[in-house]
């Protein structure tokens, strides 16, 4: 239960900190070079990121479909997936760092870090023990 209040602990901080700094960034943003073009810049990001995540997402699903129809287990794929999905999420929400941090998660390149950081995550919580899933061997699922 304590490893379940830490979660919750740093969900409250996360939902509560990045508004805050958000709303302190846009501010200041303001200050600097108006309210229009703040507001304007926080449309633009939103509506360029939905596009770049629906663009990324339908070659990710495609990916995935062509994967599991040649019998493989799409591994990195959904790892791609679920980057491209957090990062739309992030492009919609209004602020500067979920801008940034969407667009990194969407952008290809970028990508690549975010998803070698959750491969050493998982990898980690497999290691020590420290996981509520199961890791399935795609080689154990192959017809022989």
């Amino acid at each position: 239960m304590k490893k379940s209040s830490g979660i919750f602990s740093k969900l409250v901080l996360l939902l509560t900190v990045i508004p805050i700094l958000e709303l302190y960034i846009l501010f200041k943003l303001a200050g600097a070079i108006n309210w229009g073009p703040t507001i304007l810049l926080v449309i633009v990001t939103g509506v360029a990121g939905a596009y770049l995540a629906k663009q990324q997402g339908k070659e990710i699903l495609n990916k995935i479909k062509m994967e599991l129809s040649s019998g493989n287990m799409p591994g990195d794929s959904l790892l791609n997936g679920l980057s491209i999905l957090v990062g739309g999420v992030l492009l919609l929400t209004p602020g500067i760092l979920t801008d940034i941090t969407g667009f990194l998660l969407i952008i290809p390149i970028s990508r690549v870090i975010f998803i070698k950081f959750l491969k050493s995550k998982f990898n980690g919580m497999i290691n020590t023990g420290n996981s509520n899933f199961v890791y399935i061997n795609k080689d154990d699922y192959n017809e022989h």
